[in-house]
């Protein structure tokens, strides 16, 4: 069976159509050169409204079953960046570490990565990963936190999931 994979792009102005999704793209295009594993994306382009957000998230996590959800958007200090606050919200348990770990590496480029509120946390058998909006930086973010996803995705009890090696190196204790 396929890994079910969410990628959730929170965009006012990409989901009226006024711009394409290039973010949401560039997530399926990064995962595509890490898993080995058979994957299908569940992708969606919505508003930043918080209980969308949220909404789409549960139905993911619950009645898809996405192993992983990734977001891309919303993460800033604007009014209407709202990501964090829908995905704490939904999350059983934080894992505030992805978020700082992402923040160090995206400083190394730009200094207002301090602006940056990304997150993840645990719904159920689902981890939920929030990345920021621009295709560069979700490159760089994913290269610094994937390595440590397919473990944290085998102790939620999720699908095995693996990778090419010689693009990203996970970690998983010796058994």
């Amino acid at each position: 069976m396929k890994a079910r994979i969410g990628i959730i792009t929170v965009s006012d102005r990409a989901s009226k159509g006024i711009y394409e999704d290039i973010s949401g793209k560039a997530i399926i295009d990064t995962l595509n050169d890490y898993l080995v594993t058979e994957w299908e994306p569940v992708y969606q382009v919505i508003p930043d409204e918080q209980y969308l957000i949220e909404s789409t998230i549960k139905q993911m996590a619950d009645k898809e079953k996405c192993c992983l959800i990734v977001t891309t958007g919303g993460t800033g200090p604007a009014l209407r960046d709202v990501t964090p606050e829908a995905t704490e919200s939904v999350c059983d348990k934080m894992m505030p570490g992805f978020g700082e770990l992402m923040r160090q590496v995206s400083l190394k480029y730009v200094p207002t990565a301090i602006l940056s509120r990304q997150t993840a946390g645990i719904r159920g058998n689902t981890l939920i990963v929030n990345l920021p909006g621009k295709p560069k930086s979700i490159r760089e973010c994913l290269d610094a936190v994937f390595p440590a996803i397919p473990y944290c995705i085998d102790l939620i009890e999720g699908p095995f999931l693996e990778t090419r090696e010689e693009v990203i190196s996970v970690f998983r204790p010796k058994a």
